[in-house]
């Protein structure tokens, strides 16, 4: 008996596991799972139902055959203008779809009416940056600003007109003859070389006063005087770098066509006239010797503007 009090109770504590129970979190992950699953079945469902046969059928030969679909055709292969074979126009159709033919070319349709419209605008610009540019040569040189009421220039008909006129105190060539003073060279050197800066031709023309020519040469009159004038200004254009091929006009006028309608003995009247030609001018006097550049009333109005100041009533020899 006091072996049996000296032993100590063995106790046994059982406890029952739940697995999950109330808080187990197992269930709420084959839940989305299945979840999951019905919404892509619902989506697969939704798909097969907005689709046309047509287009079932094919997709369900391109898993069948895939090669043969793309490459022999067949129905649903695809609305394509690929060079693959079995292009074709429409996926709803069951039959096969073949390409047909090539694609057409697209054609473009030019106006020519717009597009001489376009070239013109585009000579006259640089026409424009012509004048601009000549200019501004004249204002950058010293030599050169203090002539600039001598020389007038304007656009017309024909192209950009550069007038050189005399002054009574400062007239371009010596009287009587067509022998040019060195600052005349030198305004002519200056615009020879911006002369080329385009590729139109040039027209040059010699106009004199309404004093008759009071030399000795018997027979010789204004004519062959502005003539002469107007070629020694063709040399000096050339001596300052301007190409020759660009000449395609050199004529004397004499007091054909004034400068100053009002009184033809002004010696504004006595000038050199160079046209740089726009393409119609070129193209006319290329077919049938084209018309001379004469001063026209209307456009003679903006230049004498610019000599107002300058006109000179003394009635001087040519």
């Amino acid at each position: 008996m006091a072996e049996d009090k000296n032993k100590r109770p063995i106790v046994i504590k059982r406890v029952k596991k739940v697995v999950g129970g109330h808080h187990g979190g197992a269930w709420k992950i084959a839940y989305a799972d299945f979840v999951t699953a019905m919404m892509a079945f619902f989506l697969l469902m939704w798909l097969l139902g907005s689709t046309t046969k047509g287009d079932l059928s094919g997709i369900a030969n391109y898993f069948k055959m895939p090669l043969r679909v793309a490459l022999m055709g067949g129905s649903g292969s695809g609305d394509s203008s690929s060079i693959i074979k079995g292009g074709g126009k429409d996926l709803t159709r069951s039959s096969g779809q073949i390409k047909e033919g090539e694609l057409p070319v697209e054609k473009k349709v030019i106006n020519i009416k717009d597009a001489a419209e376009e070239v013109r605008r585009v000579e006259l610009e640089k026409l424009k940056g012509l004048k601009a540019s000549i200019e501004a040569a004249i204002n950058g040189s010293d030599k050169l600003r203090k002539y600039k009421n001598q020389i007038l220039l304007d656009m017309t008909s024909e192209g950009l007109r550069i007038q050189i006129v005399d002054d009574q105190n400062r007239p371009m060539f010596q009287s009587g003859s067509a022998e040019l003073e060195p600052y005349t060279q030198e305004i002519l050197r200056a615009i020879g070389q911006a002369l080329n800066d385009v590729p139109n031709k040039v027209s040059i023309s010699g106009h004199t006063d309404a004093t008759p020519y009071a030399g000795d040469d018997k027979g010789y009159s204004n004519w062959e005087l502005s003539a002469d004038r107007a070629n020694a200004t063709r040399r000096e254009l050339l001596a300052g770098g301007m190409n020759d091929d660009k000449i395609v006009r050199v004529v004397g006028l004499a007091s054909a066509v004034p400068f100053n309608r009002a009184d033809p003995y002004d010696p504004s009247n006595r000038r050199i006239s160079l046209i740089v030609m726009n393409k119609k001018a070129e193209e006319a006097a290329a077919h049938d010797g084209g018309t001379v550049g004469v001063d026209t009333e209307e456009s003679d109005q903006g230049v004498k503007q610019t000599i107002n100041n300058s006109v000179l009533p003394a009635r001087s020899h040519q």
